[in-house]
């Protein structure tokens, strides 16, 4: 084992001063920023008309929900109550975007919900929740109180407005949490292809030189190839620890920044609000904000980075380990480093099936190869950060506990394969690789 660490030492130093490391560790977190800032301003700004048809069985609103008409949304009440899958599928209802439910109980739960067809932006969600929220406040003052509508909204409790989608009520696909695991996953295999990449081209390189014959004449060909492995692996956590570093410390600065919580709610005076949103100006600035709180309350809160980061680092390490081991033994049977480029695009679409596996647990927490997805040692990694992002439902944590251990068995039974090809091909040259003679080195110990 010492001189595997020897190997691991002389690969992680050789690597750190490189051009590619030092651009990767820069321009990729600032990247990956830029692109957070690009497509959250681009969602910020975005217009969008909605035709709401409100359902107001009881009465409750009126007929009314606005003074002054807003040029975003168009309200209509409808006579009666409709049921949800009437509303999704009757042609009559096809010119609304969303129905909102007004149950009878809403003055005492403070909570209504809207049936949308396409998912609207985080400001429309907030618009219409704002408008229905004061039209609520109006008809409570008027019906239970004696107090002036400026007092009751001092001392008032939110309204809750849930946003379903009319084809999917029960929520059964996955929300923007999902969406964080999934790109956590994808990290995952973006270091796996560029580090296995590196030690495939590691391997290739010192065995076409017979730079490899020298080096096994010190150590055998499992150690060199474990050294390897760890080597261009303790790079790649080195330089994810430096991506989280830029990316934590970027997304701060976005928050106290250029996302500040000047507007939010519960820091506005109710009154001046009031009296200001005529202003069309003011509204817009208004709810841009607010989204923008919406998703820093995303990074920030709905989210525990630290376990994510933990379980990220984890299944990084085995699943690496995994896949650098078929990397190591591609580059180690190939009689040359052309051969290997050719043959590596298997483990590519192994690659490319991890995330979509990921993807498809992502649309379909409960489909049918969802379970599938999260024991198979090649998606594993990238399917348990989506449904640890989702939360796991009470009682079923063990499940990722026990995909963690599949994958650590397997890792385990592919580094002994990769071992045997490494060792009985390393010093193997000129060849044309044959599956007869893969299975002849696998057979030999």
């Amino acid at each position: 084992m010492r001189n595997s660490w020897l190997i691991a030492l002389r690969e992680w130093k050789e690597r750190l001063g490189t051009r590619s490391f030092l651009l990767l560790s820069i321009f990729g977190p600032i990247t990956i920023l830029a692109l957070v800032y690009v497509l959250f301003s681009i969602e910020g700004q975005s217009k969008q008309h909605w035709n709401v048809l409100i359902v107001d069985p009881a009465g409750i609103m009126e007929n009314k929900i606005m003074a002054h008409e807003d040029k975003a949304i168009d309200y209509s009440f409808a006579d009666g109550y409709i049921e949800i899958e009437e509303f999704a599928a009757a042609k009559k209802y096809q010119k609304f975007d969303a129905m909102l439910e007004v149950n009878n109980k809403v003055l005492s739960n403070k909570t209504g919900f809207v049936f949308y067809r396409e998912k609207p932006s985080m400001k429309m969600q907030i618009r219409v929740q704002y408008q229905f929220e004061r039209r609520l406040e109006e008809v409570l003052v008027s019906q239970f109180t004696k107090l002036k509508l400026s007092e009751f909204r001092k001392i008032k409790q939110p309204i809750s407005l849930s946003y379903k989608n009319v084809y999917d009520p029960k929520d059964e696909s996955s929300d923007m949490r999902g969406w964080v695991g999934f790109f956590y996953g994808a990290m995952i295999f973006v270091f796996i292809f560029l580090f296995g990449m590196t030690i495939l081209r590691s391997v290739s390189t010192e065995k076409s030189n017979r730079i490899v014959e020298v080096l096994l004449g010190s150590v055998t060909p499992n150690q060199l190839m474990l050294g390897k492995i760890i080597g261009v692996g303790l790079t790649a956590i080195f330089q994810f620890l430096i991506w989280l570093i830029v990316i934590g410390f970027g997304l701060y600065f976005m928050r106290e920044t250029l996302f500040p919580n000047m507007l939010e709610a519960t820091n506005l005076n109710i009154t001046q609000m009031t009296a200001e949103v005529q202003n069309q100006t003011y509204q817009e600035q208004f709810f841009t904000a607010k989204e923008y709180n919406q998703f820093v309350q995303l990074i920030y809160e709905r989210i525990n980075f630290t376990t994510m980061t933990v379980y990220f680092v984890l299944f990084f390490i085995v699943g690496y380990f995994f896949y650098g081991a078929l990397f190591a033994a591609i580059g180690a049977t190939t009689g040359s480093e052309n051969d290997g480029q050719q043959f590596v695009l298997p483990l590519i679409f192994l690659l490319i099936f991890a995330l979509y596996g990921g993807y498809y647990v992502l649309e379909n927490p409960e489909g049918p190869l969802a379970q599938l997805f999260h024991y198979l040692p090649f998606t594993a990694p990238v399917v348990v950060m989506v449904k640890l992002a989702q939360g796991y439902a009470p009682g079923h944590a063990y499940e990722m506990y026990l995909s963690l251990l599949i994958l650590i068995i397997s890792t385990f039974l592919v580094l002994n394969l990769a071992g045997r090809l490494y060792s009985n091909g390393i010093l193997q040259f000129g060849h044309r690789i044959r599956l007869k003679q893969i299975f002849q080195w696998v057979k030999k110990s």
